[in-house]
């Protein structure tokens, strides 16, 4: 190959992404005027910097310049159809001189085995000699004698294709750009083995920014084809038909760590035909909704928490109506008891409501329960303890209780009582006691009022714990004890 390379009587080539001589033949050192010694390794903008200092010489790189760069950035071939590029020539007397030159010539991608462009190849002809034909022909008067020398028009075509080609491809730009720029992301897949030829950026994005052009699906994105993509592209493939999906999951790889993503994909794969009316490959378009469903997802939760805890709390309202009323003889101390039972409720949820229901802190709920009581009298002492929002309601309604039945009977009847509520938190239980001193004596009961059954419910049913009741001559011990993260992971 490298012979061919040599041997080959068409001047040619090979530069670096940083436009530097990789590899020549003897056919372009013989066009320029070089040595192999003085090009390798050099960059040819510096050995070949289009004329000089001048404006026009400006103008020559930057045309040569614009197309390498649009090889490298779009990885297509790229011509030069008529371009003015003088050069430093040496006479044969050893004298250097600037000589007027036209060349054309064609830009060519070379790949590297990951699929990026790593090298240009450049065709380049030097027309000089039909340029300056040109230019004599048009400078003769005699019309005739311009048809006949020039009845193919070849530098006319050749400066019209050069103008049409500089259009196109700034339109194509402008397109490349707004491709480039669309939100949603574009892939576009050809050949029986699904190659990417281009891709936007918020493709990249999606996939990882790894890379794609020029590689097969299958090498590029090995992680989608166990999970039925790839048989949804050859079914595109196949049938010639659309495919739309829907909020679909697929797992990518798309973060530095290599480890697979779950994202939630709105798609359109759209069969791509050649000018037969044959498939010829897919266009890829669609938007990661990942954050939509996953707040969809959030919503039903939020939901069915909700529809859980409206149906729990009418319970416990129900339960409250009912044991009240066959404890109050009268409707008035009925009332009298129910509501100040739902306002503990009320209590409790209004706390929850700050955290958006995720849970409450136990000495807040003590508080909020027994402030009514007097914040001298009722002394907490313990570490913060969050706790979920069915522990917070439980205790709460366990705190009012508590607090109702000391103002009645207990501790805080009398100017001098009052209540220490210690707790501790080991091996994941917490322990409470609710000590009443300096109060009246205490009288036991041999029936448990209503109070006592709920306190008790709500202790083995809610929070899954025990608790006793011990009745001190100075006042009421209320113990407690129950797992703190039991009822978060049911």
């Amino acid at each position: 190959m490298a012979r061919a390379f040599d041997a080959s009587p068409n001047p040619y080539t090979m530069l670096t992404r940083d436009f530097c001589y990789a590899g020549v033949n003897q056919a372009y050192l013989d066009a320029v005027g070089r040595e192999r010694e003085d090009l390798i390794g050099r960059n040819l903008f510096d050995l070949f910097d289009g004329g000089g200092q001048s404006e026009q010489a400006h103008e020559n790189a930057r045309q040569l310049r614009a197309s390498f760069e649009r090889v490298l950035k779009n990885g297509e071939p790229d011509h030069l159809a008529l371009i003015h590029y003088p050069i430093e020539v040496t006479d044969a007397d050893g004298l250097t001189r600037i000589e007027d030159r036209y060349w054309s010539a064609t830009h060519t991608p070379i790949r590297g085995a990951d699929g990026k462009v790593a090298y240009i190849l450049q065709h380049t002809m030097d027309i000089t000699e039909l340029q300056n034909l040109r230019k004599r022909v048009l400078g003769d008067q005699d019309k005739a004698t311009v048809m006949d020398l020039l009845s193919s028009n070849v530098m006319a075509r050749a400066e019209h294709l050069q103008s049409d080609n500089l259009r196109l491809q700034s339109e194509r730009n402008r397109l490349l750009d707004i491709f480039m720029q669309t939100p949603g992301f574009i892939a576009v897949l050809t050949g029986p083995n699904f190659v990417f030829q281009m891709h936007n950026e918020a493709y990249a994005e999606l996939t990882g920014h790894r890379s794609l052009n020029g590689r097969p699906m299958v090498e590029a994105m090995p992680e989608i084809v166990a999970q039925g993509f790839l048989d949804l592209l050859k079914q595109v493939r196949d049938t010639g038909e659309t495919f739309e999906g829907r909020a679909m999951p697929v797992q990518l790889s798309s973060g530095p760590d290599g480890a697979l993503r779950t994202h939630y994909l709105n798609f359109v794969y759209q069969p791509l035909r050649d000018g037969q009316g044959d498939v010829a490959g897919v266009f890829v378009q669609g938007h990661d909704v990942t954050d939509v469903v996953e707040a969809g997802n959030r919503q039903k939760l939020m939901i069915d928490e909700l529809n859980h805890r409206v149906k729990n709390t009418l319970a416990t309202v129900q339960s409250i109506a009912m044991q009240t009323a066959r404890t109050h003889a009268d409707p008035e101390s009925f009332a009298e008891g129910f509501q100040a039972r739902l306002m503990s409720l009320s209590h409790t949820h209004n706390l929850l409501t700050r955290t958006h229901w995720e849970g409450a802190e136990l000495a807040d709920i003590l508080t909020h329960e027994t402030e009514a009581h007097g914040a001298t009298r009722i002394l907490p002492n313990g570490p913060a303890v969050s706790l979920d929002p069915a522990q917070a309601l439980s205790l709460g309604m366990i705190f009012h209780e508590l607090a109702t039945n000391a103002a009645k009977h207990g501790a805080l009847q009398s100017g001098d009582g009052r209540v220490l509520v210690d707790w501790s938190v080991q091996d994941g239980q917490v322990s409470l006691v609710w000590r009443e001193i300096d109060g009246p004596p205490v009288a036991v009961s041999e029936h448990k009022g209503f109070g006592s059954r709920l306190m008790e419910r709500n202790v083995r049913h809610d929070l899954a714990g025990q608790c006793r009741f011990d009745y001190a001559p100075d006042g009421l011990i209320f113990s407690l004890t129950f797992p703190l993260e039991r009822m978060r992971h049911e």
